[in-house]
């Protein structure tokens, strides 16, 4: 099973994710809430320094063409994680102005209505990513929760979609495997389930979790 380490910040922890087998990492551009926000530049240095060995998602929290645009221009990776709902002229915008960027969005699964929102998202995105976000609270939560979604709902989106889906939403050693063979997702997204002391990267938590993803066969 593919893994992505979301929240990188530094080169060291990049370094960690790498070493682990991480399929992708993340670095998580400013947002409303939630762990983890490290600045363009940091991103920037990150993505130099790790470029062609692993996915680079950027987190983004602008929706707008333009703003969308802009950043991921500055920031330089090969992905672009939209975390907030976006108007399809992003989605058309990126596709002219940053043609070799992948487009992964988020839904976050709330209720039985994510269903509908990543069918109308998938047919402008390479990958959806299902979180346990908030999107319609007082302060927006767009990820970082630390809370498992329904699994339900997700293995239903799996199932309808037709382009990949990444699972995220209180991943940690423990449940990755169990989440694996509930869901089938194309790949698992953690965050905070591998963060110790300081919100740091902890080692034996990442290689467990790791191990736990490589024995699992979806």
């Amino acid at each position: 099973m593919r893994f992505k380490i979301c929240c990188i910040t530094s080169v060291a922890e990049a370094e960690m994710a790498i070493e682990a087998g991480a399929w992708a990492i993340g670095l998580v551009a400013q947002m409303p809430s939630g762990p983890g926000p490290i600045s363009d530049d940091k991103i920037c240095e990150i993505t130099k320094a790790t470029k062609g060995r692993v996915k680079q998602f950027l987190l983004t929290s602008q929706t707008e063409p333009d703003a969308v645009i802009e950043h991921v221009q500055v920031c330089g990776t090969d992905v672009v994680q939209l975390v907030d709902a976006v108007p399809v002229a992003t989605y058309a915008a990126l596709r002219r102005f940053c043609p070799d960027v992948a487009i992964v969005q988020v839904i976050h699964v709330q209720n039985g209505k994510a269903l509908d929102e990543a069918k109308a998202a998938a047919r402008h995105c390479d990958m959806i990513l299902l979180d346990s976000g908030r999107p319609d609270g007082a302060v927006k939560e767009l990820g970082g929760t630390g809370r498992i979604h329904d699994w339900v709902v997700s293995t239903k989106i799996v199932r309808e979609l037709e382009v990949p889906v990444i699972l995220a939403g209180g991943l940690n050693p423990q449940n990755a495997s169990p989440a694996c063979e509930a869901v089938s997702p194309y790949a698992l997204d953690v965050c905070s389930g591998l963060r110790g002391h300081g919100f740091a990267l902890d080692a034996e938590k990442l290689n467990y979790f790791s191990r736990a993803c490589r024995r699992t066969n979806v």
